[in-house]
């Protein structure tokens, strides 16, 4: 067995590389099936190993110094590439809302993180590093993918609906009318994944931050509360975050006049 490190058995670079195998495997399945995987698997690992390492590296740095200047710019950062994530996953969307979906990251994630680590777990001081970067991660990471799913169905059954929106528009309805029923099934899509994962946590699987916590040493009990907080709280940066973004980006898909711009008469 390997030494212990903080709590955990540590992992050396014999294992990495043992671990790699799993990739091989997938890679090997790819190949005899012609999915035509192998390319993007490969980088997709090379990107894991150098980003984590990274990430690993930058934050050994960044918990050594204690500068709330330094944990703000890094929490910045994280949104703006989560916000550049979200423009990505929702190829449906119209261009120019990237300043929206910064708006929605910058809301939702620190009104979140900082709702959780001062009033929940009460860390002092408030930018503590250690506590503020990994719950903001996962307030960004999770809140992301439901946002970006939220925006892909908006335009997307907006789309579909075509010709119901121009009817209404010509009927007099405003934008928000006619597009309302495509933001309601737009942001319980979103949800969905959310509150499934709620639903099977502790039965189907075990989730990330207490099977961390639990391999550190720490009571599984005291894990598990730890890990119900980060469930609703991403649960809350998705439902707020998935709103905001759709309110702020949906009414694009309309004139100044408040007409629907059918494909072929927008710029795309």
């Amino acid at each position: 067995m390997n030494e212990l490190a903080g709590g955990v058995i540590a992992i050396g670079i014999p294992q990495l590389l043992l671990s790699t195998g799993f990739v091989v495997v997938v890679g090997i399945i790819s190949l005899r099936l012609a999915l035509g995987l192998e390319k993007d698997l490969a980088i997709a690992t090379v990107r894991t190993y150098l980003q984590l390492i990274a990430l690993g590296l930058v934050l050994r740095w960044v918990f050594g110094i204690d500068s709330w200047i330094l944990v703000i710019a890094i929490l910045l950062f994280m949104m703006g590439a989560a916000a550049q994530s979200i423009i990505k996953r929702a190829p449906d969307a119209p261009r120019g809302i990237l300043g929206s979906s910064m708006i929605t990251m910058l809301l939702t994630g620190f009104t979140v993180t900082f709702a959780v680590t001062g009033l929940v777990v009460q860390v002092e001081p408030w930018y503590e590093a250690r506590y503020v970067i990994p719950i903001a991660g996962m307030v960004l990471g999770n809140s992301m993918n439901g946002i970006a799913l939220s925006l892909e169905r908006t335009f997307a059954d907006l789309d579909a609906r075509a010709d119901e929106v121009l009817a209404l528009v010509a009927l007099g309805a405003t934008p928000w009318e006619a597009a309302a029923p495509s933001v309601r099934v737009a942001i319980r899509a979103g949800l969905i994944p959310t509150i499934n994962a709620m639903a099977a946590a502790g039965i189907v699987f075990i989730p990330g931050m207490m099977t961390g916590q639990v391999l550190a040493g720490a009571d599984p009990l005291a894990a598990s509360f730890y890990q119900i907080v980060i469930m609703l709280m991403v649960s809350a940066a998705t439902a707020i975050g998935a709103v905001l973004a759709v309110m702020l980006s949906y009414r694009r898909r309309f004139s100044a006049e408040g007409v629907y711009l059918e494909r072929g008469y927008r710029d795309e």
